[in-house]
């Protein structure tokens, strides 16, 4: 898989161990693969996990990370590439412009933030990059159900939310980013004509 992945997670590695295993899982999995990542230049919790399980198993990871968080010590040292930035809006930018795709592993809403970004942004046709949640000890469960109560109240396309890939498992994830389809945009219908 010749891809750049962008990766959103925490900063800290949650309660459960499982989470930090499953976050260097997923950095190993994506070099083994061939994929690149770039995510928020970090070294500690699931995002230097995932860092570390892909530098230890020779993939290329490229850190974005805001100078004030390098000030304060934040910054992963042994990256393929860093980026210091100087805003989190630029960090975020940057990410975009190099990813090929997103996934959210678990996190607090920084995290949220970040990939549901990106997932408005697919809508919008501002990018036609695919989005997913890697649903690690079922974190993301009740996001699924959210999602789902939007759909049927009426604010989210059901082709959005089908758009998004869901999976405890990263393998299922890069299959579905290989072959990914977009949705068509949010204000086109499926003929062709805009939306009202």
């Amino acid at each position: 898989m010749n891809a750049i992945i962008g990766i959103f997670c925490g900063s800290r590695s949650g309660t459960d161990p499982l989470y930090e295993a499953a976050a260097y899982a997923t950095g190993r999995q994506l070099a083994q693969s061939g994929a690149a990542i770039v995510y928020g230049g970090g070294r500690a919790g699931l995002m230097g996990a995932v860092a570390d399980g892909a530098l230890a198993h020779g993939g290329r990871v490229i850190g974005v990370i805001p100078g004030l968080l390098v000030e304060q010590e934040l910054a992963h040292s042994g990256l393929s590439d860093l980026y210091v930035v100087d805003t989190m809006h630029e960090r975020k930018a940057k990410m975009a412009e190099l990813a090929s795709g997103f996934i959210a592993l678990p996190g607090g809403v920084g995290t949220l933030e970040e990939i549901f970004e990106q997932w408005t942004w697919g809508q919008l046709g501002i990018h036609r990059k695919p989005c997913a949640f890697l649903n690690i000890n079922g974190y993301f469960d009740p996001l699924l159900t959210m999602i789902d109560k939007m759909v049927a109240e009426g604010f989210v396309q059901q082709r959005y939310a089908d758009s998004l890939v869901f999976s405890d498992r990263i393998e299922t994830v890069v299959n579905a980013f290989r072959t990914y389809v977009p949705p068509t945009l949010k204000w086109v219908t499926e003929a062709g004509a805009a939306e009202v």
